[in-house]
């Protein structure tokens, strides 16, 4: 047995994480105050000391699961930047590719991805510190010629968080349409627009 009591290596981190992954499923399911500790062992087949081997209590593996959520998506939305001097034909498709991977890890996760939009008493901090990295990427991206100089890259975040929230909720996780198909019609929509060209040239 390692210090304090908690088992040595890939045992003990498998317990860990299969811990982490049978909360994420009960507090998705029956919400933070109907998930009790002893569902969450049971559900994993441990015993309740294992838990507190690792977790101090119902709360401390909650923060983490919110605290797991906000990192990856940061992680995706800082990394969604592009890169200056892209090709003009490859800029739509690495769009559409940065979206399907984040909505791939929706789709993966879907009981991570219901606490940290909804259950988790952070989801409006969350949204609104992913929504300042996006502004962020858009600014950069202004600069480097992308978009147009008057785009208001505040509202283009906005709405580009709140059309992925409610897609994920209404369309991927219900498997009405997976990520590659969503992302194209949120990229197809912010960057192609309503408007029938082809008609408005006759």
């Amino acid at each position: 047995m390692a210090e304090r009591g908690r088992p040595k290596g890939a045992i003990g981190e498998e317990s860990r994480a299969l811990l982490l992954e049978i909360a994420a499923k009960e507090f998705a399911q029956h919400g933070y105050h109907g998930t009790k500790v002893s569902s969450i062992v049971k559900g994993a087949s441990l015993s309740q000391p294992t838990f507190y081997l690792y977790f101090k209590n119902k709360e401390a593996i909650f923060e983490e699961l919110e605290n797991l959520f906000y990192l990856r998506l940061m992680e995706y939305a800082k990394k969604s930047r592009l890169q200056p001097q892209l090709e003009p034909p490859t800029v739509k498709a690495r769009i559409v590719h940065n979206l399907k991977e984040l909505l791939t890890f929706f789709c993966k996760n879907p009981n991570l991805t219901r606490i940290g939009f909804y259950l988790s008493t952070k989801a409006n901090d969350i949204k609104t510190q992913i929504v300042q990295q996006i502004k962020g990427n858009l600014d950069f991206e202004v600069s480097a010629g992308y978009f147009r100089k008057n785009l208001d890259t505040q509202m283009v975040a906005e709405c580009l968080i709140g059309m992925i929230e409610r897609l994920t909720f209404i369309q991927l996780l219900p498997k009405k349409k997976g990520p590659e198909e969503i992302a194209n019609d949120i990229v197809d929509l912010l960057i192609e627009g309503m408007l029938d060209r082809e008609n408005n040239r006759k």
